[in-house]
């Protein structure tokens, strides 16, 4: 199979560094489109397209939009680019091969908007993606593309990078907020939302990269077009980053409905070392882990729902047979408990409690009560955590107790027939 590119396209393409090269081949001609519609014309063909988010909530996009636009006053625009999970890196190729596609997506949202505003809030360790951008913002800058009376027009919109420190939780929207205004990373309860009550309590709009890099494409081939790319459960394309033990890893565009088989086999080109496939993990950390046997499903969110989650950002984690499942369940909680901000309970008590468990999996030194602890506390940080740090961190604890049930009474067996030897 091919890649179906739409936001890679231009990777390799054009020099990241020059305007010039992205205005060759097209760059910010949709912008100048866009400015000769109307706002409700243009969130029309962004809902036209049925494109959802795709940071990992996978909320459709006009309507954030359309709550946007009824607003009034001084609103801001903020694209999520701390890209915190673990086994994703999309992002950072988005700004660091074509930092302008991102940059034009935010002006056309501002427009339908209204936002005068913008913020792109990086994780500080993508040093690279944040030099970059700032280069470009600058540039764009001194085109006309930003600032005072964009493309002669009476569009004002200016945009500023933010750089976090790290925190996986400011990849949640409110508790990136907090960030950009100057305080720790914890998340608001909600509502409002931040489309009433955002930014400095402003209206807010906030999207992933791929999300605003997606919008041009959209503006361009019409949102009707679009939406006939992919499934009919998901439109358009999605950026995956493949992982783990496969031969090619690397970042893939594909459309909607094509299976993860395929990405790992046909685009990764299978197993190294001539290893079996154990298990996949989806999304990143926060996903399920899934069995071999489910990976002729389709890359969508309707699918995905059989273990009640997402595609998330589209990591695909490749493990070979070589590899324990307690230990990648181990390793993954104690990331979430090192990076829960202690604001809500069951976050902050429950996963060092879980740590522990796991640890006793490990260590086969388990019994059947600890296993049903282990259970019960995972579905409580589901259910009752403030925000998706918490209530999807368990989902690779929930998914493999669905579909590696055998794994969990193996470890419970191995520790009774241990401690009859002692």
């Amino acid at each position: 199979m091919k890649e179906h590119k739409l936001l890679t396209k231009r990777f390799g393409e054009i020099d990241p560094f020059s305007i010039e090269d992205f205005v060759n081949v097209g760059g910010y001609e949709t912008l100048k489109k866009a400015m000769k519609m109307t706002s409700e014309e243009i969130i029309y063909e962004v809902e036209a397209s049925r494109i959802t988010g795709r940071g990992g909530a996978n909320f459709p996009t006009y309507m954030k939009m359309r709550a946007m636009s009824k607003e009034t006053g001084d609103m801001y625009l903020v694209c999520n680019a701390d890209e915190g999970e673990p086994g994703n890196f999309k992002d950072k190729h988005l700004m660091e091969k074509d930092p302008h596609q991102l940059i034009e997506g935010m002006l056309i949202s501002a427009y339908a908007v209204g936002a005068n505003r913008g913020y792109i809030y990086i994780r500080g360790e993508y040093q690279s993606a944040v030099y970059l951008l700032e280069h470009a913002i600058n540039e764009a800058r001194k085109h006309g593309y930003l600032g005072q009376d964009i493309c002669g027009k009476d569009f004002h919109f200016d945009l500023e990078v933010r750089q976090g420190a790290g925190a996986y939780v400011c990849g949640e929207e409110f508790a990136l907020l907090e960030s950009i205004e100057g305080k720790p990373g914890r998340t608001r309860v909600k509502p409002p939302f931040p489309t009433e009550a955002g930014l400095f309590m402003k209206p807010t709009l906030i999207n992933n990269v791929e999300t605003f890099s997606t919008l041009p494409h959209i503006i361009e081939m019409s949102g009707e077009e679009y939406g006939k790319l992919g499934s009919s459960f998901a439109s358009g394309t999605k950026l995956i980053s493949l992982s783990g033990n496969v031969k090619h890893k690397g970042l893939y565009e594909v459309e909607y409905g094509t299976t993860i088989r395929q990405v790992i086999e046909e685009l990764g080109g299978g197993v190294s070392n001539g290893q079996k496939i154990n298990m996949v993990q989806l999304g990143g950390a926060c996903g399920p882990i899934i069995p071999e046997h489910l990976l002729d499903m389709d890359i969508d969110n309707e699918r995905f729902e059989i273990f009640n989650s997402k595609m998330g950002a589209g990591a695909i984690i490749v493990i070979d047979d070589r590899f324990d499942l307690f230990e990648i369940l181990l390793r993954t909680m104690t990331f979430f408990a090192h990076e829960s901000c202690g604001k809500c309970a069951p976050c902050r008590e429950g996963h060092i409690q879980i740590v522990k468990l796991l640890q006793k999996f490990y260590d086969t030194k388990v019994t059947y009560k600890d296993y049903e602890s282990l259970v019960s506390l995972a579905n409580v940080i589901h259910e009752t955590a403030l925000c998706g740090l918490g209530q999807t961190s368990t989902t690779s604890i929930l998914a493999t107790v669905e579909f590696f049930q055998y794994y969990y009474q193996q470890r419970i067996r191995q520790s009774e027939r241990r401690e009859w030897a002692l």
